[in-house]
């Protein structure tokens, strides 16, 4: 176990069970276009640069999102949420959130089955461009 600060929060991460999961884990497998848009980017390694240094710290690919919805669409392109699981717990500051990102406990366990207990969820809520070669809507 390693404590390491995450977006304000002080969490305690069991780094050998997180990434024996996602050895075993699949890409997010929603096929909706929202999805499918995320999935590329993710596949791609195009998301800033702030969820790709959390991700790599913790050897977790970006593909292998525990949850994913896209928001809306505004001016700046479109808002998701997504999240990845950590093997761990939080420490102190679940409520903190910085550069669009938290540590939070989410109960909702599609995305992440056979998940280690205890675990919490690492969330960003970000702005992604769309790459698809077809429109959004």
């Amino acid at each position: 176990m390693i404590t390491q600060s995450l977006f304000g929060s002080l969490a305690e991460i069991d780094e050998a069970s997180t990434q024996r999961w996602y050895t075993s884990a699949e890409e997010w497998g929603c096929v909706c276009r929202d999805c499918r848009n995320f999935l590329t980017l993710a596949q791609k390694r195009q998301f800033p640069a702030f969820v790709l240094e959390h991700l790599d710290k913790l050897g977790i690919p970006p593909e292998k999102a525990t949850y994913v919805c896209h928001l809306y669409d505004d001016e700046k392109g479109h808002l998701y949420q997504f999240s990845y699981r950590i093997a761990g717990n939080i420490l102190s500051g679940e409520t903190n959130t910085q550069e669009a990102g938290q540590c939070c406990h989410e109960p909702y366990p599609y995305g992440a089955p056979g998940f280690p207990e205890p675990h919490f969820d690492l969330e960003f809520v970000v702005t992604l461009p769309w790459v698809l070669d077809e429109p959004r809507k």
